[in-house]
């Protein structure tokens, strides 16, 4: 039983990223689960090769992408990801698309297949705030569950895959606005241990998996 969860290199004017800072803190197993962690380029022609490339290597069971949502207040498993590409700001490599899609011969969009609301309770009853989103913005987060559902569609149907926004950290807001939401590092990585747990538990496919291999 193995899990790849990814994070994002730091992007914009920050200096670091919360998503890989806190996948680097989880532990190598997770209710038996094998964590097996990848680090992702913010770059919307980059990423999917990167996570596309980790799957292949790593042959996961499961996939969890995680990326920063400045200004959000709780971890926020992302219910939806749509067909579209549209940035704020350039990405690390300077591109900055406009109205552009993810996938020409894509759907309009793709739910994510991890139970995102058990998650979201596993994560509260540790404590932590969490709540479900239903957008994942248009930008690299965005465009990588996209990408992923979009992998797992067309050429790894066993797959099980989304993605979880979290918090800037602590660290981050210290100059920016009077509060600007943040959340330690440490709870960041206890809230996707704790939906972790949820995806292994909740997931009859994996239990069935689980029950073969243990």
């Amino acid at each position: 039983m193995k899990i790849l969860i990814t994070g994002f290199n730091p992007f914009g004017e920050e200096s670091i990223n919360p998503a890989f800072e806190a996948v680097k803190l989880l532990p190598e197993t997770i209710e038996a689960a094998q964590i097996v962690k990848l680090e992702i380029p913010t770059e919307f022609k980059k990423a999917g090769k990167v996570l596309q490339e980790g799957i292949e290597i790593n042959q996961p069971d499961v996939v969890v992408c995680v990326g920063q949502a400045g200004g959000r207040s709780a971890i926020t498993p992302e219910k939806v990801a749509i067909n579209l590409m549209d940035g704020r700001i350039p990405d690390n490599a300077g591109y900055q698309p406009f109205d552009t899609p993810v996938q020409e011969d894509g759907p309009t969009a793709y739910f994510s297949s991890l139970p995102v609301k058990a998650m979201v309770e596993a994560i509260r009853e540790d404590g932590i705030p969490s709540f479900l989103s239903y957008t994942a913005g248009t930008y690299v987060c965005n465009y990588l569950m996209y990408e992923l559902l979009y992998l797992i569609d067309h050429q790894y149907p066993q797959i099980k895959g989304g993605f979880i926004h979290v918090p800037f950290m602590t660290e981050q807001v210290v100059n920016k606005p009077n509060g600007t939401p943040s959340m330690d590092l440490e709870t960041i990585a206890k809230g996707l241990e704790k939906a972790i747990e949820a995806i292994v538990k909740n997931d009859e496919d994996i239990q069935l998996h689980m029950g073969e291999t243990h």
